[in-house]
């Protein structure tokens, strides 16, 4: 079954880095308005901060739009604009779990976006060189992507009014199937480390990460929908939230299908 529509060598490596680097961009703009939705209004200089960011992501979006391959200068900026969001995101965490930072933003939610930031940065110091694909790179994909999902499915159900019972459950049944899948991602990783020519069993759980990963794009596209729609009760702050975490669940279909394919070779 077939379930993205890029093949692990369709594109050049440069061509692969743009594409990263437009989607993680739009990303981390995107952080930076959640973060400044969510601070309390007795913190100016953090929402300033948190506006300035905005600004410069979507400076970096314009003139990733207009360039057919990064150029050292671009990729410098890029760096360096990523390095200096996941310094604010972590000094907005180290306040938050010592109690000095009010507002309402979960200390889980900015541990969640400085990861995905992270990943980022490892992506452009590597230049764009994705390590060899392997059943473990593989399988450490699938735990890295499973675990941002689950922790989308938590922030959607507590953003959700408690009248929203049905939605609430069926957030909470696919955080249950998706954090079962994580541990097994895990496992399946560690076993991997012994270098198997062939992982059977990794491949067949690899087609059910797919599967549930799309049922939880259709619940946020579906729930995107019904914000817009005002069918919903809810504190989610804009629906823009919904339609980012879908992306990300895209993202990950796209990442861990070119995976399969390569390693399915």
């Amino acid at each position: 079954m077939t379930y993205w529509s890029n093949e692990w060598n369709c594109h050049p490596r440069d061509e692969q880095l743009l594409d990263d680097a437009r989607f993680w961009v739009r990303i981390l703009k995107e952080h930076a308005m959640f973060i400044q939705l969510g601070l309390p209004a007795d913190e100016p200089e953090l929402i300033q901060e948190a506006q300035s960011f905005v600004d410069r992501f979507q400076m970096l979006q314009n003139a990733l739009d207009t360039v057919d391959v990064i150029e050292p200068e671009l990729l410098q900026e890029l760096q360096q604009a990523v390095m200096e969001i996941i310094d604010f995101k972590r000094r907005i965490l180290r306040r938050l779990v010592q109690c000095q930072l009010g507002g309402n933003l979960f200390p889980l939610l900015i541990d969640h976006i400085t990861r995905e930031a992270v990943r980022f940065l490892n992506l452009l110091m590597a230049n764009g060189q994705h390590p060899m694909a392997s059943f473990q790179l593989l399988a450490e994909e699938e735990s890295f992507w499973l675990r941002i999902m689950k922790e989308h499915l938590e922030f959607v159900s507590h953003l959700l009014d408690p009248s929203e019972r049905t939605l609430i459950k069926e957030a909470e049944d696919l955080e249950t199937e998706v954090a079962q899948l994580q541990e097994t991602a895990r496992d399946l990783a560690s076993m991997s480390q012994s270098g198997p020519e062939t992982f059977p069993s990794l491949t067949r759980f690899t087609e059910e990460v797919l599967l549930t990963v799309m049922k939880v794009r259709d619940f946020k596209a579906d729930a995107y929908e019904m914000l817009l729609l005002c069918q919903i009760l809810s504190i989610i702050p804009s629906p823009l939230l919904l339609d980012h975490v879908r992306r990300e669940a895209d993202k990950a279909l796209e990442e861990i299908g070119r995976l399969l394919d390569h390693v399915s070779m």
